[in-house]
């Protein structure tokens, strides 16, 4: 079985009858999603809010009610992928492109559960670029500032053209190789003028992963099992 497959739906077993639950974007939260679907299809009844466009739309493929987020009084549980995984639960997110809209939707949940197979487990976060989204307004200057915090870095590219975000910005993959101290460093990206949002998410937001291993096994590497 796949291993992302075999987390995501471990992930969905927390998912019940009434909750809003946020979906997160990528591989893994796509096996997530369909998981989803196929509950409502038996039954379940959710409503739920998106992180991408890409998301949103395979959500309204599988049947899930979704809601605008004017009309939210919470969000119960958000699953989502990593690209990167260190010993205390801190993420490197947004190889998709969409990590703002994900960390938003992760930050006001209730439970922020995180999906991935072993291959994304790491000692410490750097070797997967750090993905920062950034303004296309002087985007040069913006990425000077990034370099200075000792990194390579390059605008994302897509079908030869910069790659543009559902928010209409870009994201600039950041090449650290080992970030020691995942706090000090989101502190420093946030305070360049240009930076919209970094792809480092702390642990304390952070409180499950399920880890999928291509035996067919599971590891709760964070949270409680499901009661």
């Amino acid at each position: 079985m796949d291993a992302k497959k075999l987390a995501a739906e471990s992930a969905v077993e927390y998912v019940e009858d009434g909750m809003t639950v946020g979906l997160g974007t990528g591989s893994t939260a796509s096996w997530a999603i369909k998981a989803l679907g196929e509950k409502v299809k038996a039954g379940l009844h959710i409503q739920a809010v998106a992180s991408s466009v890409a998301s949103e739309d395979l959500a309204k493929q599988y049947g899930i009610q979704l809601t605008d987020f004017s009309e939210l009084s919470r969000i119960d549980v958000t699953i989502d992928g990593a690209d990167e995984v260190d010993a205390q639960c801190n993420l490197i997110k947004g190889g998709g492109g969409a990590l703002l809209r994900e960390k938003i939707i992760a930050y006001n949940s209730s439970q922020f559960i995180v999906v991935v197979d072993e291959s994304k487990l790491v000692r410490t976060l750097g070797k997967f670029p750090l993905p920062v989204e950034i303004v296309p307004f002087a985007a040069e200057l913006t990425l000077k500032q990034l370099k200075n915090l000792g990194c390579e870095t390059s605008i994302r590219q897509k079908d030869g053209k910069n790659f543009v975000t559902d928010n209409g910005n870009l994201i600039a993959d950041c090449f650290f190789n080992q970030i020691e101290v995942p706090e000090l460093l989101n502190n420093s990206i946030l305070l360049i003028p240009g930076v919209v949002e970094s792809g480092l998410f702390l642990h304390p937001k952070v409180h499950r992963v399920i880890v999928g291993y291509a035996d067919g096994t599971l590891h709760l590497l964070k949270g409680d099992k499901k009661k």
